[in-house]
């Protein structure tokens, strides 16, 4: 590399700033929408329309792989994040705040699948196979702090701020969007000194030709790359893997938070930030990292199972949760705590099958597909959550949710891996 910088210095940074656009969309945008008054039907719908950017984006990532820097779309992107997140802030205390917030998540959104690509790409440029399977676990870790992080501590922060200044939760939200767009902004200075310049990374400028070339043979290669049968249990497994996690990830948020009248366990904020925030965080921390270190010293055909168990098994917590409807926060919190770890170990195995499945030659794009099709696994069953939430009530909702981890089983069967892949390679 012509310019070397400790993976330290920039991974956790950028994989926040990966992470943290995807927790505003996707989850605390429902929050801030059930707290302004909106169902859960309505919730799960119009927010599931939001990860639509992240199911498409392969279509222009050709455009990331073909022009300018990966380094350079990352810079871009922080900025016109920076630029969303303020016009949230903006929108939300005017008469259309639903359409402008809409509008400006949107953005964000397209902004943040856009910024994936590149992230994902300079993270293969900048590092050589063991080091991308040492450092999934960290990569995989900030990710999920980031999403902690919009639950844990934006959540509360909001709530607190429309207590303190005796405002609407509108006017708290704008406060916490203005404090974000600040954060991207700081964010865009610190890499644009701090990432590495990777020899691979080249500066290019194609014609619509070329582009239109590279997409025809992106597409192409990416499903050649292994026999048919291979390649359709490859891409049932990025589809499937994280069904469970599709049907929770909206309606675990509000059953914490509505009251018991309404179903759920009525946790405060602040109990919510704590449970979520904190224990979550430091669960999810473990898992990411003990999944790095094991697929980095085994490789991940040795530990798919246990990851696969790990990632679907522990959401029977809710189930538990559902039928016992204590609001005690170690209780809850011990519960979060295993559903979290159990994460972090699990989606250890998803990211590193992704890249060993988009080794080769379109490497970012191919990428940016296994992406989009695992955000199609979670976009539409997102999208019908809410419903099918509404009309079971969440106590039988939780038990179909693990009904639905045999799915994540059979999926996860048929697929091949390289026994070597992800160990360390010897000297």
């Amino acid at each position: 590399m012509s310019k070397r910088r400790n993976p330290w210095a920039w991974i956790p940074s950028l994989y926040l700033a990966e992470g943290l656009p995807n927790v505003l969309v996707t989850a605390v945008a429902a929050v801030m929408y059930m707290q302004l008054g909106m169902t859960d039907t309505e919730i799960g719908l119009y927010t599931g329309w939001l990860g639509l950017p992240w199911v498409i984006k392969p279509f222009w990532s050709p455009f990331v792989d073909l022009c300018k820097t990966k380094r350079w779309w990352v810079l871009a992107m922080q900025v016109l994040l920076g630029s969303a997140l303020a016009g949230v802030a903006f929108t939300l205390n005017t008469p259309w705040w639903f359409q402008g917030t809409m509008c400006c998540f949107f953005l964000m959104a397209f902004a943040s699948a856009t910024h994936d690509i590149a992230a994902d790409g300079f993270y293969m440029l900048a590092l050589d196979d063991h080091q991308q399977a040492w450092y999934v676990g960290i990569r995989n870790t900030f990710y999920r702090i980031a999403v902690i992080m919009g639950n844990g501590v934006l959540v509360p922060v909001a709530g607190l701020l429309a207590k303190g200044t005796g405002n609407s939760e509108a006017f708290a939200w704008s406060l916490v969007f203005f404090g974000l767009a600040a954060l991207f902004i700081a964010l865009w200075l610190y890499h644009g000194w701090m990432m590495p310049k990777p020899d691979d990374d080249e500066r290019r400028t194609a014609t619509v030709a070329e582009v239109t070339k590279g997409i025809v043979k992106m597409f192409k290669t990416f499903f050649t790359k292994m026999p048919v049968r291979l390649t359709i249990f490859a891409m049932l497994f990025f589809l499937f893997y994280r069904l469970p996690e599709a049907m929770l990830n909206t309606m675990t948020k509000t059953f914490l938070l509505r009251p018991n009248e309404e179903g759920g366990l009525g946790l405060s904020t602040i109990d919510y930030g704590i449970a979520s925030g904190t224990v979550g965080m430091i669960g999810l921390t473990l898992g990411g990292i003990l999944g790095g270190i094991l697929a980095g010293r085994d490789g991940l055909k040795r530990w798919l199972w246990p990851m696969v168990c790990a990632i679907s098994l522990p959401d029977i917590v809710y189930v538990w949760l559902s039928y016992e409807m204590t609001n005690n926060l170690m209780v809850v919190s011990v519960c979060l705590f295993i559903e979290q770890f159990g994460y972090g170990l699990g989606f250890t195995a998803l990211t590193l099958y992704m890249l060993y499945y988009c080794k080769g030659e379109f490497k970012t794009s191919h990428y940016a597909i296994c992406t989009g099709i695992t955000y199609l696994g979670l976009m539409l069953p997102g999208m019908v959550s809410g419903f099918l939430k509404d009309a079971m009530g969440y106590r039988t909702f939780f038990i179909f949710v693990m009904v639905m981890c045999v799915v994540t089983f059979v999926v996860s069967a048929f697929i091949k891996i390289d026994p070597e892949f992800g160990k360390k390679k010897a000297a």
